[in-house]
């Protein structure tokens, strides 16, 4: 067996049932992997610098292919269902050791990191790769050991990645040839069939969301964060869509993190060391900051050359409309020290309701807050096929529903609990639709919710008066800096008022339809949030 690379003194990949392999690449320079996935033929270099790759069929993840194993250690305590998919213990093993006989003979790439920036926290993982360029990755979003830590590193955890392993769906459990299982008793993630890197890290993403409420009384979140100049801490909280990447990108503020967050006593820390982020139809004007950091180092899947050169067209969605680009933090020029904040001042949840019902801004009390998260609410425009033009709701726990490998009320109820001890103050924003729905109204604008957020932050939105929404309880100011005081009351918006009515009142049905698997395991105060339907209404 051929070795190279930085080896730990620990390095022994037998116990994993890992044996007979050609050779072994340590801890390699994402220079090195670079070189070797260009001389294999599995990439080019773009113009910027940046590695370019095929992920292959899968270019996204597949949630309905996401299982955890079910055992002793599990079976109580995971919230099983769709989001989280039981799969048999002997089946795993069975699988398991299938997978290891195909990484007999091959060449194998392992990296040794540490998730999360808060040392007290850090859970340490060795990744095992098929492919360099994904383990090429795993240093791009991971955090790196430091030279003096390799030697001495002992893993807690292990992911073992394998796109070219199949699984047969009749015979090994799964329900097609690729797959993503944990293993919670044996510590293991084991992937195959895909080469989506984001499995990788929604991988470990779901397992600190399962560790870190439950052992560290810390809440886990899907989640961006910044932090201003006089350190004070912002979370917004946002599903696709809803303008969480471009506000928390604040030239003003420190980006802390862009995707996954713990928040532990009154401290947010990034599980990340670095942003994994869609980039269709990016542009240097749109996002300046992503646009930069697609340099050296930057990894990008499934894009599009332009004609006769190695310039990316980022309009061009022919492979997926799912485009990515994986960078390290230290690739952006406003990050926050140490990837942290202190002083939790301000929560904002983002939602493009299509609908045009919800108010720009509006404060939560922690009822609210703790309903409203639950909830994740956000509205997709559909199209206009057949000429209806109709949005569709959307609704995802937490807002990152196929991450929580616990029930969403304990997050929620943990968002409560840190609402009381941290003073916080939490808003709901709405980045959709005002002066009437999707097709009548427009979207709002960019400079508007800015400026509302602005607000929050600089503490101008504490001494102005509310109106209460008579359907949402929302709280809503009347008065906001640079903002037109007639769009804060969204009913003031609409030409017909009736309509405006209407249309709240149906929303509000959806927010009650969907809250029902949940109403069983939430306090009273969570239930006194939720809307009330004034009139009977037609949908």
């Amino acid at each position: 067996m051929k070795i190279s690379g930085k080896l730990p003194d620990f390095n022994d990949l037998s116990n994993l049932g890992i044996k007979n392999i050609s050779s072994v690449h340590w801890n390699l320079t994402t220079k090195e992997l670079t070189k070797i996935t260009i001389n294999n033929g599995m990439g080019i270099l773009a113009s910027s610098g940046a590695l370019c790759v095929k992920t292959g069929k899968f270019t996204g993840r597949s949630p309905k292919d996401r299982f955890i194993v079910k055992d002793n250690v599990t079976k109580d305590t995971v919230w099983w269902g769709e989001v989280n998919i039981p799969f048999d213990t002997s089946d795993f093993n069975k699988l398991y050791q299938k997978a290891m006989n195909y990484l007999k003979h091959k060449e194998i790439y392992v990296r040794d990191v540490y998730a999360c920036s808060l040392k007290k926290f850090q859970l340490k993982i060795r990744v095992i790769n098929e492919y360099p360029w994904s383990n090429h990755f795993v240093s791009n979003m991971f955090n790196d050991l430091k030279e003096e830590e390799i030697k001495s590193f002992v893993p807690q955890w292990h992911i073992i990645n394998i796109p070219g392993f199949q699984a047969n769906p009749e015979s090994d459990g799964t329900r097609q040839a690729n797959f993503s299982i944990i293993n919670f008793s044996k510590k293991i993630i084991l992937i195959g069939g895909t080469g989506y890197t984001g499995e990788i890290k929604k991988g470990i993403f779901s397992v600190l969301n399962y560790i870190l409420p439950r052992s560290q009384n810390t809440l886990s979140m899907h989640c961006s964060a910044n932090i201003g100049k006089k350190g004070d801490t912002a979370v917004f909280f946002g599903l696709s869509g809803t303008g969480k990447t471009t506000l928390s990108a604040d030239p003003d503020r420190f980006l802390i993190g862009d995707d996954e967050h713990g928040w532990s006593e009154n401290t947010i820390f990034n599980f990340e060391g670095g942003c994994y982020a869609k980039c269709i139809d990016l542009s240097k004007q749109k996002e300046p900051e992503i646009w930069d950091a697609i340099k050296e180092g930057a990894i990008l899947e499934n894009v599009v050359f332009k004609n006769n050169s190695h310039i990316v067209d980022f309009t061009n969605g022919s492979i997926t409309e799912n485009t990515r680009v994986s960078y390290p933090l230290t690739h952006i020029k406003n990050i926050a020290k140490g990837y942290k904040g202190d002083n939790i001042k301000n929560i904002f949840l983002l939602t493009a309701d299509a609908f045009g019902v919800l108010p720009p801004i509006s404060k939560l009390n922690k009822g609210q807050a703790m309903y409203h998260f639950i909830s994740g609410y956000t509205a997709k425009v559909a199209g206009t096929e057949d000429g209806i033009i109709e949005p569709v709701v959307t609704f995802s726990a937490c807002f990152g529903s196929p991450f929580l490998p616990l029930h969403p009320i304990k997050y929620a109820e943990m968002l409560g609990n840190k609402m009381e001890s941290s003073d916080v103050n939490v808003w709901l924003v709405n980045t959709g639709w005002t002066k009437g729905p999707y097709g009548v109204g427009e979207r709002m604008k960019l400079s508007h919710t800015r400026a509302m957020i602005m607000a929050a932050l600089n503490n101008d939105l504490d001494n102005v008066e509310y109106e209460k929404h008579p359907i949402f309880g929302l709280n809503m100011p009347v008065l906001c800096p640079q903002i037109p005081s007639s769009i804060l009351n969204p009913i003031n918006t609409w030409k017909n008022k009736e309509q405006y009515v209407k249309k709240a009142c149906f929303l509000a049905d959806k927010f009650n339809e969907n809250f029902k698997k949940y109403e069983k395991y939430a306090s009273n105060e969570i239930i006194n949030a939720m809307p009330k339907n004034l009139i009977e209404h037609e949908d």
